[in-house]
């Protein structure tokens, strides 16, 4: 299992399939923000991570133009993943509560952390092309891990594992809990951006309640 994500892995740092995605990638990582200015950008597309036997997926949006774009690893160094990674420590899900490096020692338990597009994009918005491109990379995720509980952080996230699975009158909102196939589960949350955690659309409390959840579905 694990040479399968790596041989993936491999295959989605390498991809150039959207010309507009990897324009926009590569110049926000050869110009830097000047807090990073210093810093080595990963600038590709950023792969999945964590535990190879996870019965939890995660599945998030896209790469921040200067978190992941930057540091390589899903909802590391931004905002984002600073809601992120306290609540799955908690949860029990993580080592540790900080994402700051592909080399700063978190390890995930029992879950696996991925996205619906792997390049960061303009506006923090990939168009539906661009989605299309990276989805056999989260279909072949799906047959490799066969995930129990499949969290998906925002709508586009729901979406696409809809689109996947081909289910329909399926509708999102924080906390709805679906069931694939017997005892196999969608669990839908609002994405962790300030968009949401700044207006106080989601809580610490509603997304600890999240992870609750999803361990109460594994057992």
């Amino acid at each position: 299992m694990t040479s399968s994500l790596d041989s993936l892995n491999n295959e989605i740092i390498t991809c150039r399939k959207c010309p507009r995605l990897v324009e926009w990638r590569e110049e926000v990582a050869r110009v830097k923000r000047k807090a990073y200015k210093d810093e080595e950008y990963w600038g590709k597309p950023v792969p999945g991570f964590g535990d190879p036997n996870a019965r939890v997926l995660v599945v998030g949006l896209a790469p921040g133009a200067h978190g992941s774009n930057r540091t390589g690893r899903q909802f590391t160094g931004d905002a984002s993943g600073g809601f992120l990674f306290p609540a799955l420590y908690h949860a029990g899900f993580a080592n540790q509560a900080r994402a700051e490096s592909r080399s700063d020692g978190l390890i995930l338990k029992d879950m696996y952390i991925t996205a619906s597009g792997r390049c960061a994009p303009p506006d923090n918005k990939p168009n539906p092309e661009e989605l299309n491109n990276c989805q056999p990379f989260l279909e072949r995720e799906l047959e490799i891990i066969k995930p129990k509980v499949i969290v998906c952080l925002g709508k586009i996230a729901f979406d696409r594992i809809l689109k996947i699975f081909a289910l329909r009158n399926l509708k999102f909102s924080h906390g709805a809990v679906y069931e694939l196939t017997t005892d196999h589960w969608i669990l839908a949350s609002y994405h962790p951006s300030q968009q949401n955690t700044l207006t106080g659309k989601l809580t610490i409390e509603m997304f600890d309640q999240i992870w609750k959840k999803a361990k109460s579905l594994l057992k």
